[in-house]
């Protein structure tokens, strides 16, 4: 079992400035889970960069209709699911990041039970237990793309939105 912390200076802002870091290079799981993590943290501010960013990670599938459905759904209004990934953030500071961010992608000793097919695991502050992100590798190109995202479930709201607290 592993695991990795990957740390950015900046959230990208556009498609282009994505591109640029060295981890959409894509050449293994937790790049590409990590990467994962900073285009749903993108979804927030620009929505059509994030998809952009999204599709990229996808490799050859591409988003289907019901996937940007589903991540629409999620994340309106919600973007502190995004941003719960972010070491540092929890309910009480309202899933608040502060730079550099930083995300722990994780694997176990079943993560790479099928060859070409790899499930690594990410952590959310709001969450008792680790969100899984599944990733197919594409040998002509020696990539990671994302297959299944399986992160955005409900978590503890931000205590600012919390009527209970």
């Amino acid at each position: 079992m592993a695991c990795r912390t990957f740390v950015f200076n900046t959230i990208p802002t556009t498609f282009e400035e994505f591109k640029t870091l060295k981890e959409a290079k894509l050449w293994a799981p937790f790049e590409a889970g990590a990467m994962t993590i900073i285009a749903l943290v993108m979804y927030e501010e620009n929505k059509e960069e994030a998809l952009e960013c999204l599709n990229y990670l996808k490799g050859p599938a591409k988003l289907s209709t019901y996937e940007r459905m589903f991540i629409e759904e999620r994340l309106k209004g919600k973007g502190y699911k995004a941003r719960s990934f972010l070491k540092g953030t929890s309910p009480q500071n309202n899933y608040t990041p502060t730079a550099p961010y930083m995300i722990d992608i994780e694997d176990n000793p079943y993560s790479y039970e099928n060859e070409g097919w790899a499930v690594i695991y990410v952590r959310s502050s709001g969450a008792d237990m680790p969100r899984q992100i599944k990733l197919r590798f594409k040998p002509s190109t020696h990539e990671w793309f994302v297959n299944d995202i399986q992160i955005l479930g409900d978590i503890r709201v931000p205590v600012a939105e919390d009527d209970w607290a």
